[in-house]
């Protein structure tokens, strides 16, 4: 193989696997971050004390509350009642039955979700979650903490629906997508990276565009994140859109965030280092005097032509 023809392969696998690093970061973070409860839950808890977050929780549930009211009174709230539910809800996501409440409740939501999209025979269905064991541990810490009438909060088994069944399909499919590509994506990188060094005529340029490819696919997809952060505050309705919106997805993508920073110093660092090497790496060569100093020491040989004669002395 020529070495030209060897350069425009090795470059063409660089670039492929330089494209595939980011999709094998997105895809490999997607099936073991947000899609394992225990990071999931362990990333939505520091929310709690968000205050943002807790703003738009006490705005659901005082509405939910005044609902409950409004029922339970056959009547239109007044505002007076209103706002004394308002700040109540308001005080309760400043306690830690509802730190408990909002773990109990982010587990078993992802947990539903979670078994409907691996459940093939889930097909055509929408995904439902009954939320009665949250209600339940709350009302349990209440009355742990002595709440007046805490036990007498009712524990209704409802079914919630989390997702309908179009978008459940949709998500279903896609997270299947996701698991095969986790394993492959990643594979498939290492194996178009090593291999574009491998054949490529000048190896250490090859390695150091394969660091740079890497540090630019990082990038891309630092700007990736920021862009669909935009884009998903931006299409989500009103009631739940704003700085809590914002707040949730920077929990679920600060992995993703950490492992793009990390491509680019890792593609830099093997870049930077690959480059150094071969500028300063390789021993310069020194010429020998020794060769010139025993030319010159050498006596000149005798001219072959014969010199005029010298005058000879005679005794008289």
């Amino acid at each position: 193989m020529s070495p030209r023809l060897r350069s425009a392969l090795s470059a063409a696998l660089i670039v492929l696997a330089s494209l595939l690093a980011p999709c094998a970061t997105l895809a490999a973070w997607a099936m073991h971050g947000p899609a394992d409860t225990g990071r999931y839950v362990a990333s939505m808890a520091p929310l709690a004390d968000d205050p943002d977050v807790r703003d738009a929780a006490a705005d659901t549930l005082g509405a939910g509350f005044a609902g409950l009211v409004g029922e339970a009174a056959a009547g239109p709230v007044n505002g007076a009642v209103r706002l004394f539910v308002r700040d109540a809800a308001r005080s309760f996501t400043r306690t830690e039955a509802f730190h408990e409440g909002w773990d109990t409740a982010n587990r078993t939501v992802h947990a539903a979700v979670l078994r409907a999209l691996r459940d093939d025979g889930a097909a055509g269905r929408a995904i439902t979650v009954d939320l009665a064991p949250v209600t339940e541990r709350v009302r349990d810490r209440l009355a742990e903490d002595h709440v007046p009438f805490a036990r007498r909060i009712p524990v209704r088994h409802l079914a919630v629906t989390v997702l309908p069944a179009h978008a459940a399909d949709r998500l279903r499919k896609g997270y299947h997508v996701l698991d095969v590509a986790a394993f492959w994506l990643p594979l498939a990188a290492v194996v178009f990276a090593v291999t574009g060094i491998a054949v490529a005529a000048r190896r250490r340029r090859a390695l150091t565009a394969a660091g740079i490819g890497t540090a630019l696919g990082g990038a891309l997809l630092a700007l990736a994140v920021l862009v669909g952060r935009r884009l998903t505050v931006a299409e989500l309705p009103g009631p739940v859109d704003g700085p809590a919106a914002g707040a949730v997805y920077d929990a679920l993508t600060e992995t993703l965030r950490t492992a793009s920073w990390l491509l680019v110093a890792l593609g830099l660092t093997v870049a930077l280092a690959s480059w150094l090497t071969g500028r300063y790496g390789r021993p310069r060569r020194r010429r020998s005097t020794a060769e010139p100093a025993s030319k010159a020491s050498k006596p000149s040989k005798p001219s072959a032509e014969p010199g005029p004669p010298r005058p000879t002395r005679t005794r008289l």
